[in-house]
């Protein structure tokens, strides 16, 4: 089998076939070495993989667990912190039905097309790719702003504050996923 001598890693940092050449440096009159002046971009083509023992030392013995974190438990979370932020609209606004209603709808904008994304996900079972990903994020954006422009249009009650504030916190859901893995 053939190795290509490009790629290969230069033995104590020095490349055999390439003699050590110094440039001078008109403004300051110094010496600077080859090595040292592209040693940073010879040090990124040198990439080397840890390997899981590696990784293990580095990050713990957890690193190569999968996630507890799905996308359907994303999208229950958000659900479920939706209806706790429509109840407590509905306690505390005054008249509570619109602000309520206003509230759950802000947090519908964001698990329905959070919910879909996921179902769409399920789907591919392994077939994705970055285009799969990629208009899967169109398609949830794209229903995202369509919910917005529908409710603008047809629910003439709409409060906003109740909707945005519900929606954001139900978006915030995200982080909290990630920092939970």
């Amino acid at each position: 089998m053939a190795v290509k001598t490009s790629n290969q890693t230069p033995k104590n940092g020095h490349d055999g076939h390439r003699a050590e050449r110094t440039v001078s440096d008109s403004s300051t009159g110094q010496q600077v070495t080859h090595d040292e002046s592209w040693g940073v971009e010879q040090e990124d083509n040198n990439i080397v993989p840890l390997t899981r023992a590696e990784a293990e030392k580095l990050f713990g013995p957890n690193v190569s667990r999968p996630s507890r974190v799905t996308p359907f438990k994303v999208v229950t979370a958000q659900m479920v912190l939706s209806l706790g932020v429509t109840l407590v609209w509905w306690l505390f606004y005054k008249p509570p039905g619109a602000a309520a209603l206003s509230a759950f709808l802000g947090g519908a904008i964001c698990w329905i097309p959070g919910a879909l994304f996921a179902a769409r996900l399920r789907t591919l079972s392994g077939a994705e790719t970055v285009m799969s990903w990629m208009i899967g994020e169109a398609l949830k954006m794209g229903t995202t702003i369509a919910m917005f422009v529908a409710i603008a249009f047809w629910y003439h009650d709409v409060r906003w504050v109740p909707l945005l504030v519900t929606y954001l916190i139900a978006l915030k859901t995200y982080w909290i996923a990630l920092a939970w893995r």
